[in-house]
């Protein structure tokens, strides 16, 4: 067992669908969709502190197996703390390349919340 498997936490992707309602507009919907289990780690470089403290959101890596995809803008749950993420970007623009022994990719992201 690895560092990385130690700290994996069970989460699932957030759905987006939209429904009339009924009076020529719509409303947003979100559910649960796939399951997976992904490493999340806030930024704490100085650069990313100082960003927060200027009022910019919190930035979180986010580690899962290369066999989940991950794109810009997906959103996803926490399941230990129902903590929703939205990514800022993709897991397919950083992977571990094709020879390695550890088959990672990462992404960041931020804290959101569903509207």
């Amino acid at each position: 067992m690895t560092l990385l498997d130690t700290m994996r936490e069970p989460c699932v992707m957030m759905d987006k669908t939209t429904v009339s309602d009924g009076l020529g507009g719509f409303t947003t919907e979100w559910s649960e969709g796939a399951a997976f289990d992904a490493v999340i780690v806030k930024n704490n470089a100085t650069e990313a502190v100082i960003a927060q403290q200027q009022g910019l959101s919190e930035v979180y890596t986010v580690i899962v197996d290369k066999a989940v995809t991950l794109d810009y803008h997906d959103v996803f749950k926490r399941l230990s703390d129902a903590q929703v993420f939205r990514l800022t970007s993709a897991t397919h623009d950083n992977a571990a390349p094709e020879p390695s022994t550890i088959p990672i990719a990462k992404a960041t992201c931020e804290r959101w919340i569903l509207s």
